[in-house]
């Protein structure tokens, strides 16, 4: 085992690490969330933790921000709705056969990591869809292209679910260090039916907490298309519903050392004072 380094450092050369220490697949990282204000499936039970921003997943870039995707169709594909459906995401692309099996527990069940679990359908939760899925989407694209996550860096001992585990445990390493909702309401960005924000506000209050700018995403009408951006050039989405935090890795996810990077692209939300909406959930959609 050779020493780790700083992902996307000139000393982190494919030909110079290890690749179970040191990602080869890249080696810019995020971690990436949600916020709704309802799932679509309250009638199942599947609700929303209070005062809490929701993991979409974590993720590997390239160096650039380009980024892999669904590296191990043949093995690992358990996502019955690939997005996208070819690996290169274009008609040329190798076709992802969906997942047709039962819903996918089985690496939890078969270590006993059933707090993994329940972390998960408690943090994690799926948007008009049942929360395992969204889960087996985020391994099948993002974790299958994790170099420190292939099956071969778990020796002959590999059971299957060996990276599964792993890559569930670190989401949420990273994400017990990342309390969105509570670093935006420490400056008085609370969500509100009432009361509109301002993108470089937000952007501000979270940057002093992660010293670096993650990227904010917005939905929802364009600015210049509502009767209070009317004639103006702004054309930022008006509706917020993600973050994502950018870093690098002194060796391996599992390790935990990271360094946190400014985003590698600009916010998608209207930049207008006041211009963005921070809805509150709908109370029925909280546990």
């Amino acid at each position: 085992m050779k020493t780790p380094f700083l992902t996307c450092s000139k000393a982190a050369n494919v030909s110079n690490v290890d690749t179970c220490c040191t990602e080869k697949n890249g080696g810019l990282f995020l971690q990436t969330y949600y916020w709704m204000t309802h799932t679509g499936r309250e009638e199942v039970g599947q609700l929303l933790p209070r005062n809490r921003w929701t993991i979409h997943g974590l993720w590997i870039d390239y160096c650039d921000g380009s980024y892999p995707e669904y590296c191990d169709i043949a093995n690992r594909q358990t996502d019955p709705f690939p997005g996208p459906n070819t690996t290169t995401g274009r008609p040329d692309g190798e076709l992802i056969p969906p997942y047709t099996g039962e819903p996918y527990f089985t690496p939890f069940e078969a270590t006993g990591r059933l707090d993994l679990l329940e972390y998960l359908n408690t943090y994690m939760v799926g948007r008009g869809q049942d929360s395992w899925i969204l889960h087996t989407h985020e391994h099948s694209k993002h974790a299958t292209c994790f170099s420190a996550y292939d099956p071969q860096c778990y020796g002959p001992g590999y059971t299957g679910h060996e990276d599964y585990i792993e890559y569930f445990a670190d989401t949420i390493r990273f994400d017990r260090r990342l309390p969105v909702w509570s670093w935006l309401a420490q400056d008085g960005i609370v969500p509100s039916n009432e009361t509109q924000y301002t993108i470089g506000d937000l952007e501000g209050s979270l940057r002093a907490q992660y010293s670096a700018t993650p990227f904010l995403g917005c939905s929802g009408p364009r600015f210049n298309e509502t009767e209070a951006g009317k004639g103006s050039n702004d054309s930022g989405r008006t509706v917020l519903d993600e973050v994502w935090f950018y870093f690098y890795l002194n060796g391996r996810p599992q390790d935990g050392d990271w360094l946190p990077t400014e985003r590698f692209r600009n916010t998608s939300c209207a930049k207008a004072e006041n211009a963005v909406w921070y809805y509150e959930r709908t109370p029925e959609s909280v546990r």
